[in-house]
């Protein structure tokens, strides 16, 4: 029985060091932001105070998120330990009731990333994606080929893995094996290292699961009084998106970082090379784990496509599932290790955050913000829907140079976008989808995504420069921000999903 260590979690990996370090010795930028947090919590307290149209719980839950949202922007605090601090601190004020926290960590979406993770590491024990890799590799003649194939390849493991960053694990074995083949070809090196992360991370929209990020706005919508979104409904709305965004990437970080003369030369994959960095088969037939592992994963996310027709919770599916790839004498894992190699962490941030968001919408927090926020756009008459999507894209297109953490992001934009969608006559969860969409973009600099993290360095070797990142998101940003104000206006709408609310 073959295994892999596979680990994925959205945290931040270095740990608190002991005394005054435990909140960093403050930065100017971080000294300034305190001074901030700290007299936008006196103004609640006094408005709350006050009776100025702020109610005490909300005023109390704004306060909470101001002090998270501070603690996760400058201090080396872990983001669970700070998501759970929150959740905990709304209890003890009594803005959330105790049995919707722990109801949090019950929530199906927890239960459904749990089994997916399962599945993910049933498949990849199984050497399943080094051998996906060399068959969509070894066609390639040219860099621009191995470039826009290396791209459809990263795109389909959105459907395998969850979370950005367990993709990313899945894959740098690949990456690493191409590297050896192509060594003689920095300039294609480098380019891929590149490119593998960016791709990743654009490509996470095409599925629910593709980002616990989905999941929190999702359930924020629902606790604001909406439908929702499933595995099919995301996929129709997601992949066209993921796959527009990626080739369009590709061929963007293709022309950046080869040349004229890197794109002519011929080019071709050795396959042999491909095996020396692979522990198993990479040619040949599928030896009967992997086979069961194929047919059990396109079951699986058939019958999370196919929920309206069956009915069967996508919770429940994934538990199916993780119980098949588990089971004993059948199974390609041992449902004990693949229990150990779930990353508990990420699930409970996401639980943490669930609570927070949603108290930020129930308690009228959310949509007290986001009428102070948004009064001016008021003013602007007919053209305020369209100035109101294109704010959101652009500030949640910036934002993971504040917060690092995709899940952190959404819910402390969510709930404000949610709140003041309907107002501007804008579709709440067309406005939820679209700033969950453009928060994809997270590539300025090494620490914005553990993605572009695992790339930069490999085995003490630097793949890329931060310089290098800094060239591509001066077009990406942009490119990314567009693409997805494109899909708002005129693709979404035909999808099903109306950007605007009926006057």
């Amino acid at each position: 029985m073959r295994e892999v260590i596979y680990r994925a979690s959205p945290q931040k990996q270095a740990l608190p060091e002991p005394g005054p370090r435990f909140l960093g010795i403050l930065s100017p930028a971080g000294a300034v932001g305190l001074l901030a947090s700290l007299a936008m919590m006196a103004a609640l307290a006094v408005n709350a105070a006050n009776n100025w149209g702020l109610g005490s719980e909300a005023a109390l839950t704004l306060c909470i998120f101001i002090a998270a949202v501070w603690l996760w922007v400058f201090s080396k605090v872990e983001d669970t330990y700070v998501a759970l601090g929150a959740a905990v601190a709304l209890v003890v004020t009594g803005t959330l009731p105790t049995e919707s926290l722990f109801a949090a960590l019950g929530e199906d979406t927890i239960w459904l990333l749990m089994a997916a993770f399962v599945i993910a590491s049933a498949v990849a024990s199984t050497g399943l994606a080094a051998r996906g890799a060399a068959f969509v590799v070894s066609g390639a003649r040219s860099a621009r080929q191995l470039a826009h194939l290396s791209c459809l390849g990263l795109v389909v493991t959105a459907f395998a893995i969850p979370a950005t960053s367990g993709r990313a694990a899945l894959v740098l074995p690949i990456f690493l094996s191409l590297r050896n083949a192509l060594r003689d070809r920095p300039a294609v090196v480098r380019m891929l290292a590149i490119l593998f992360p960016t791709v990743i991370l654009l490509s996470a929209v095409s599925s629910f699961l593709g980002a616990g990020a989905h999941l929190i706005t999702s359930q924020v919508l629902e606790s604001a009084g909406f439908a929702g979104f499933d595995f099919a409904s995301w996929l129709l709305l997601g992949l066209p998106l993921a796959l527009v965004a990626s080739f369009l990437a590709t061929e963007l970080v293709v022309r950046l970082f080869t040349s004229g003369e890197d794109r002519a030369e011929p080019l071709k994959v050795d396959l042999a090379t491909l095996q020396q960095g692979s522990r198993t088969p990479i040619t040949g037939p599928l030896d009967l784990d992997e086979q069961r592992s194929l047919l059990l994963l396109s079951a699986v996310v058939t019958l999370w496509c196919t929920e309206p027709i069956h009915g069967l919770d996508p919770a429940v599916v994934a538990l199916i599932g993780a119980l098949v790839v588990s089971l004993p004498a059948y199974g390609s894992v041992k449902l004990g290790a693949a229990l150990k190699k779930v990353p508990w962490s990420m699930l409970l941030f996401m639980a943490a955050t669930l609570a927070l968001g949603s108290s930020l919408v129930t308690s009228g927090a959310a949509a007290w913000l986001a009428s102070s926020l948004l009064g001016p756009v008021g003013f602007l008459g007919a053209a305020k829907p369209y100035v109101f999507v294109v704010v959101v894209v652009l500030v949640s297109t910036a934002a993971h140079l504040v917060i690092q953490s995709r899940s952190a992001r959404s819910a402390v934009l969510i709930p404000i976008v949610v709140a003041s969608a309907a107002p501007m006559g804008v579709d709440p969860m067309a406005a939820a989808f679209a700033s969950t969409a453009a928060a994809g973009f997270c590539h300025t600099l090494t620490s914005s995504a553990k993605p572009v993290a695992i790339f930069a360095e490999t085995d003490g070797t630097a793949n890329y420069d931060p310089a290098d990142l800094l060239r591509l998101s001066a077009w990406l940003a942009p490119l990314s921000a567009a693409v997805v104000l494109l899909f708002s206006f005129l693709v979404w709408p035909v999808l099903g999903l109306p950007l605007f609310t009926t006057r």
